[in-house]
């Protein structure tokens, strides 16, 4: 029984996709989603779709480990904790290239999102984000 459960789990796991960008429209150094809503279980994925870009997680629910890509590279990660997840790309955090994943409509740690200190570009638009969450 317990195996036929964790069975039924991972049927109903999603996987995500955000591409890294250099150009969306008008927008440069961009993710394709800025805000993405998972449930425990799922996966996002983002796609190197243009060179020179990661994912560094800044802020995380409590019990969560630093998690950095490399360059130019797909990454994906399996989000288990419920909470905000609030990353960046390193070399593009000025330029506004953060965003969210909301893992199970948890928003308790919400109060230390908000204590992040952005820069640049990343300064308005993460207050905007934060108000859409």
């Amino acid at each position: 029984f317990i195996a036929l459960t964790f069975s039924s789990n991972t049927v109903f796991a999603a996987t995500f996709e955000v591409e890294m960008l250099n150009r969306l429209g008008k927008e440069s150094m961009v993710y394709s989603q800025n805000i993405v809503n998972v449930k425990s279980g799922d996966t996002v994925k983002w796609i190197s779709a243009s060179k020179g870009h990661n994912v560094q997680f800044l802020t995380v629910p409590e019990g969560v480990d630093p998690f950095r890509s490399k360059l130019s590279v797909d990454t994906e990660y399996t989000f288990t904790i419920p909470g905000i997840y609030a990353y960046w790309c390193t070399p593009h955090k000025s330029l506004g290239m953060i965003g969210f994943v909301i893992v199970g409509d948890d928003r308790s740690n919400l109060d230390l999102i908000k204590k992040i200190r952005f820069f640049g570009q990343s300064k308005k638009l993460s207050k905007e984000l934060i108000d859409q969450i």
